[in-house]
């Protein structure tokens, strides 16, 4: 009813085996709030020590999860229970650690290494967020120029797409005075999501990181910027969206872990977003996930390209193999002719300007003027307003 964010501090043994099911009642109704508050306030959970049994399902059903390196564990069932099930051995931060939870199990979405540092980056976070779902963020104008030009992103990006950089570089040159809080840094790196500022306004930022396994799209990376879509949208944030994408990872794992359904989350989670939606390719954008990555298609509201871009079905290469086989079957010098083939692809159906001409690109952009252009874009979609279809909820892929 305050329309006021929480933040739970948290730092216990679990439930008191004396009180039996009161105990266990008392925890459900914990679950209960956290529930029915979700999306509606921002929900904070800081660990400051052990979280064990049900008590961990609190913090995960919370928007963000902050722990301390050495002091905070969370896990269902703990080393001695684990070791009398199934006989590994293994401690209480090898089990359930700080690290553990930010970089393998994802539960865990910043770790500090001290709880001083940990606070301050909570009191950071909650300055860049509103109150509750019936607010905008606030406002907090730095004095970085918005037409300041970002002559570096000209270096920051190689023009052959197969080449890697770090995507955090091209976010911290676009974004109000470098000032990135990255969220789950550590887990699924393949896809970058965080908060930042332009010219002043709250945004959401979700990039591929061509650093990390090229910046494909795999399970975990689909399903961490998924819920950072929704709870941008939960809580009127804009979202910004820098594609260099090659496609989703192929595997058998994948497929029989679930790829399709799980990918499918990231999808359904910006189909559904009404906030204002901006997404910048800067070099490939390849099939399947280029559409997953905020296209025209599945409602961007600005769609916008560098000069680099190649949006496809897939990368040259691949294509012209296929589209162009008996050619190149029948050819008295294949090598060559595939070569040609490629250029032929590139040309005709690759070149920069093939999606803009289609209307599934805004407009093809200067590197150089990506920030006042993200800015200009964001100002006239500031009061957007879109209603979804009547319905009690949506039911998005698990």
């Amino acid at each position: 009813a305050a329309g006021a964010p929480l933040v739970s501090l948290n730092d216990g043994a679990g439930a008191r085996i004396q009180e039996g099911v009161s105990a266990l009642a008392g925890y459900g109704g914990i679950f209960r709030r956290n529930t029915k508050a979700s999306g509606v306030i921002p929900q904070i959970s800081v660990m400051l020590g052990p979280c064990a049994g049900g008590a961990a399902y609190s913090p995960a059903l919370t928007d963000f999860v902050f722990a301390v390196r050495d002091i905070s564990q969370m896990f269902i069932t703990g080393p001695d229970v684990v070791k009398a099930v199934t006989g590994e051995e293994i401690s209480q931060n090898g089990l359930g650690g700080a690290d553990v939870h930010a970089g393998t199990s994802g539960v865990a979405h910043f770790v500090y290494d001290d709880e001083e540092s940990c606070i301050a980056e909570v009191r950071y976070l909650l300055s860049m967020l509103p109150q509750n779902n019936r607010e905008l963020p606030p406002v907090a104008h730095t004095g970085d120029p918005v037409d300041r030009p970002g002559d570096s992103l000209l270096d920051l990006v190689p023009v052959d797409g197969s080449r890697s950089y770090d995507i955090r570089a091209v976010i911290e040159e676009v974004v109000d005075d470098g000032e990135f809080m990255e969220v789950h840094a550590t887990w699924a790196q393949n896809i970058v999501v965080g908060l930042a500022r332009v010219d002043g306004h709250t945004v959401g930022v979700v990039a591929n990181q061509p650093a990390a396994m090229a910046g494909v799209l795999d399970i975990k990376a689909s399903e961490k910027g998924a819920r950072f879509v929704q709870f941008c949208d939960a809580f009127n944030i804009p979202l910004v969206t820098l594609v260099d994408v090659p496609g989703f990872l192929p595997g058998v794992d994948q497929e029989h872990e679930g790829i399709i359904r799980r990918g499918a989350k990231l999808l359904y989670a910006y189909c559904n977003a009404t906030v204002p939606r901006v997404s910048v390719v800067l070099r490939k954008a390849y099939g399947g996930a280029y559409i997953v990555m905020d296209s025209r298609s599945i409602g961007a509201d600005v769609a916008l390209a560098w000069p680099t871009n190649e949006i496809a079905v897939m990368g040259a290469e691949g294509a012209a193999n296929v589209v162009f086989r008996r050619e190149i079957a029948a050819a008295d010098d294949p090598d060559a002719m595939r070569q040609e083939k490629i250029d032929q692809y590139r040309r005709e159906l690759v070149h920069p300007y093939y999606a803009a001409e289609r209307g599934l690109v805004d407009d093809v952009i200067d590197p150089r003027q990506t920030r006042e252009v993200l800015a200009r874009s964001l100002a006239m979609l500031l009061h957007k307003h879109t209603d979804l279809p009547s319905r009690k909820h949506g039911n998005p892929p698990q």
